[in-house]
């Protein structure tokens, strides 16, 4: 089934009426069919008699409740019950049935004499969290098999080359590769191009043997922060080819208009105002800051833009391989931006050069993304968690129980010894959501959004 194939009927009391037209404008943007009765009763037509007809022809029913509609007596509450009764006449799996939550609210006692259901057994979606609409859309996705919908515009094809080095750090192999993607345009002749990532299944982590390893090369505990080592499938979506740039960050910034819900400083990085700073990556970005410049470049292009998840993330970073790196057993400073002054296996010590550099002029892995090693750390937009214990295995945001104040940033940066900078590395250190200061200039991110999205 096609997203422009789902309908989705969107059940209201008239004082939820302005979330709801926005939730409408964004589902219609992702590409589903959602049905209001603002939107789609026509004049003239009987409402009592059109809202059942279309909540049976509904793939999916969401009711919209909040703490002013939840317990009201009124037609919010007859839909629900049409719902409920309508889901008893259907074969199962017919209509999908979804209490939303528009913010904190009880939900409503109501039962269906059909099935013997109570709309509170049927567990809720809190679309006012952080990644609301995001579980909407994986709860979509886990009900129906989508298929993708047909671009209005044809992804570019890109070829480049990858290599391969053994723990000595010498190439062993080189191959050429090609993937898709396609540009957005920022104004003024930025663009931002975004890398179709396959989805695929994974092992997240690293291996017991290995950290042990690690451990008491490095006498650091924090590696076993990767563990448990488990298996996600993660669905297919759209990469930054690069991290966001200085002059990618200044084109939004610089937007006032598309502001969401705070400021953005135009020039936050460290290491501007050089020649080439503009080709250089954003730094001294707080997470915040990073949610809000995803937030206007959603507003800008209709798509929906977010930081990846941490699976996401090191999916992304390893491209199909196992090693600790995406080049291989090892990295040299000729294949990435870190202190190359310090070894991780057996190759030789490189430069180090205690700044950024432009992105792309390393080679990429076997997506087309570059720089997920070293340069600057990426945020992602988990919570802080000790350990993959009870972490989601479908690719998803893991805010459940994490910690609230920390967030997590992937990948290393051009200060720091290579065994940081591993496709499975995993640290919060003293990186609080809302803190910056000198002391970590190496933060910046990239962006993803959806591969249903139509470009």
């Amino acid at each position: 089934m096609k997203k422009s194939e789902i309908q989705i009927f969107l059940a209201h009391a008239s004082e939820d009426k302005p979330a709801v037209l926005a939730l409408y404008d964004r589902l219609k943007q992702a590409g589903y069919k959602p049905w209001l009765d603002k939107k789609d009763l026509i004049p003239g037509q009987i409402w009592r008699d059109e809202i059942p007809k279309a909540i049976k022809a509904s793939q999916i029913f969401l009711a919209c409740l909040s703490g002013k509609s939840a317990n009201k007596q009124g037609y919010i509450q007859r839909e629900l019950r049409i719902a409920l009764d309508t889901l008893g006449q259907m074969l199962p799996g017919t209509i999908f049935f979804i209490p939303m939550r528009l913010e904190e609210c009880e939900i409503p006692d109501l039962r269906s004499a059909e099935v013997s259901l109570n709309l509170r057994d049927i567990h809720r979606l809190d679309y006012w969290e952080e990644d609301g609409f995001e579980q909407l859309e994986r709860a979509i996705g886990y009900q129906f098999k989508l298929e993708p919908e047909e671009p209005k515009q044809l992804l570019s094809v890109f070829n480049f080359e990858v290599v391969g080095v053994n723990a000595k750090g010498e190439q062993i192999r080189k191959e050429s590769k090609q993937s898709q993607y396609f540009r957005e345009d920022l104004g003024k002749g930025i663009t931002l191009e975004m890398v179709a990532i396959p989805g695929g299944t994974f092992l997240m982590g690293t291996e017991d043997e290995e950290i042990e390893r690690l451990v008491k090369k490095f006498n650091w505990e924090g590696f076993r922060r990767e563990r448990p080592q488990h298996e996600v499938t993660v669905p297919p979506f759209f990469m930054g080819k690069y991290p966001i740039t200085q002059a990618q960050w200044k084109a939004i910034a610089s937007r006032t208009d598309l502001k969401v819900k705070q400021d953005l400083d135009f020039k936050p990085a460290y290491f501007k105002d050089r020649p080439d700073s503009d080709r250089r990556p954003v730094e001294q970005v707080k997470w915040y800051e990073a949610i809000e410049f995803c937030a206007r470049l959603s507003k800008l292009t209709g798509r929906e833009y977010r930081l990846p998840s941490e699976a996401e993330w090191e999916y992304a970073c390893r491209a199909g391989t196992t090693t600790p790196f995406y080049f291989g057993e090892t990295i040299t400073g000729e294949l990435a931006n870190y202190n190359a002054s310090n070894t991780y296996a057996d190759e030789p010590k490189g430069e180090y050069r205690e700044q950024t550099t432009p992105v792309g002029q390393f080679p990429p892995n076997a997506f087309g993304l570059y720089d997920m090693h070293g340069n600057v750390w990426e945020w992602c937009a988990d919570t802080w968690h000790d350990n993959y214990e009870g972490a989601p295995t479908d690719g998803s945001v893991w805010t459940e129980n994490g910690d609230d104040n920390r967030s997590l940033p992937r990948g290393g940066s051009c200060f720091l010894n290579p065994a940081y900078c591993r496709s499975a590395f995993r640290d919060y250190s003293s990186y609080r959501r809302d803190v910056n200061d000198l002391s970590n200039i190496n933060r910046g991110f990239r962006v993803v959004c959806g591969a249903g999205r139509t470009l």
